[in-house]
């Protein structure tokens, strides 16, 4: 929705560091600005919007809200790698790295800044994450994912999950543990804890995800795709 008043701006932040004729010309500067700018904009986001989060917590739902891989799937929501600059051994749009994703997100970002400002800049990085920190607050308060799992099914009438525990090694007082959610005949990847609760964590966060309720990125960050 933005446009900018001086497009070399725009152009500059489209050009990778590995393509530009000199690394100056690249968008790397541009991304260096973006990230800090986003970075205060979230915090300051956090900090109004959740009054009662302790730093913690804010950290969590920081970390989900502005990951590498959320910023390169924004990057691509706005179109930003049908228009990078490409050099010749990277044709396929379709596979760029996410970290060429992410930088574009960021370019653009201070691009923003400098071509308007802080506040049009705070206006586009909110209007692209609300969503995203919305999302992240949720699962930051639903860290129970049995409980997400429950209300999920629930939900869907897809019946209860029932915890098996498919084996437990050592002794009495070291044993390890490794446990599957059952869905009607259905059963889903075992995951090891040196605790029951915890490993019954790890089997619903493995059922969600399997179930296409929970995204997990390739940093272990965990997002929702279907509400709990």
């Amino acid at each position: 929705d933005y446009r900018f008043r001086n497009p070399a701006l725009l152009t500059q932040a489209l050009i990778p560091a590995s393509v530009a004729d000199a690394r100056v010309e690249s968008n790397e500067r541009l991304e260096f600005l973006g990230d800090a700018i986003l970075g205060a904009v979230v915090c300051e986001h956090l900090y109004k919007r959740f009054p009662e989060e302790l730093e913690g917590g804010l950290t969590k739902i920081k970390s989900n809200a502005v990951s590498r891989r959320v910023c390169a799937d924004i990057a691509i929501e706005l179109g930003f790698a049908d228009a990078v600059r490409l050099g010749k051994g990277m044709g396929d749009r379709t596979l760029l790295p996410v970290s060429l994703l992410a930088a574009l997100f960021e370019s653009i970002i201070g691009a923003i800044y400098l071509d308007a400002g802080m506040d049009p800049a705070r206006a586009f990085i909110i209007r692209c994450l609300n969503d995203r920190i919305d999302e992240s607050a949720r699962l930051g308060h639903q860290q129970n994912f049995k409980s997400v799992l429950q209300q999920s099914l629930q939900r869907k009438s897809l019946g209860s999950p029932i915890y098996i525990v498919l084996h437990e090694p050592g002794p009495d007082h070291a044993k390890n543990f490794e446990i599957c959610v059952e869905l009607g005949a259905r059963r889903f990847p075992g995951c090891w804890s040196l605790s029951k609760k915890s490993a019954e964590q790890l089997a619903a966060l493995e059922a969600l995800v399997e179930l296409g309720m929970v995204e997990r990125g390739e940093c272990g960050e965990v997002r929702m795709i279907d509400a709990a």
